[in-house]
This record gives structure tokens, C-alpha cells and sequence, in this order.
């Protein structure tokens, strides 16, 4: 039987400081890897945390700007805490506790791309996305 493997959303990105700084200075991305073809060229990089891969992408046709991904997420307060604690000075995210029973924390990055931080209500995680 066929099996689907993990999603990497790769998000558009236009400025290489700027989302350094998101990422991994207010996120706490790791940088797993970059590539160029050559010094005029794009970046492409690969990112993590935990087990949530990412890439970003400078190059013209990789992803959209304003694209939303979905993050499932193990205590997501602890996370809400975290990020408030930074002190980022272009985001102070909340924590919601929506209709559809999960508590999300959503961030926007400096390309106008959204991620939202998600649990069930109940803290297990949550097996499938709420029905839209």
C-alpha cells in the first residue's frame, strides 16, 4: 500500500538578514544547510526545529508570499511564553483558543508569510487538522 511521507513547505523569503532573524534568532530555527549556485545567486536553506523541517526559498517561482502553513505542536503555551519572552520586536504573538477546540499561536514573517503553532485543547496534539 502507498504511503505519504512528511510535508516541507518551502516559503518564499527576500532578504537573507531578515529572516535569519525570524527564524532562528525568534523562532529558534537551527539552520541545517544553504545553497547557492553561485554568489549571485539565491539562497535555498534548509531549517529545523525539533521535527519540524522548513525550507526558504530567495529564488523567483519557489513558493508564494502570504502562504499559511500548519504547525503541530507539543505545548504550545510554553511556546506563546517563549516567544513573548524574546521580546521580538515585530511580532507579539497571542495565544487563541478557537471554535474548532485546538490553541494556536500565529506568527507572520517578514515576507508576509503566516505559521500558525497548533495544539488540540486538551494538550495531546492532535491527529488531524480542524474541518474548515
Amino acid at each position: 500500500m502507498t504511503k505519504l511521507g512528511n510535508v516541507t513547505p518551502i516559503l518564499r523569503i527576500f532578504d537573507v538578514a531578515k529572516a535569519h532573524e525570524f527564524y532562528v534568532g525568534f523562532l529558534g530555527f537551527t539552520i541545517d544547510w544553504e545553497h547557492r549556485f553561485d554568489d549571485n545567486a539565491p539562497l535555498y536553506v534548509g531549517i529545523s526545529r525539533d521535527a519540524c523541517v522548513l525550507h526558504l526559498s530567495e529564488h523567483h517561482g519557489d513558493g508564494t508570499p502570504g502562504s499559511a502553513v500548519r504547525i503541530r505542536t507539543q505545548d504550545v503555551a510554553g511556546l506563546h511564553q517563549e516567544l513573548i519572552g524574546k521580546g521580538y520586536r515585530f511580532a507579539r504573538p497571542g495565544l487563541e483558543h478557537t471554535p474548532w477546540q485546538t490553541r494556536e499561536v500565529t506568527v507572520a514573517d517578514p515576507f508576509g508569510n503566516r505559521l500558525t503553532f497548533w495544539e488540540e485543547a486538551d494538550g495531546q496534539g492532535a491527529e488531524a487538522e480542524p474541518a474548515s
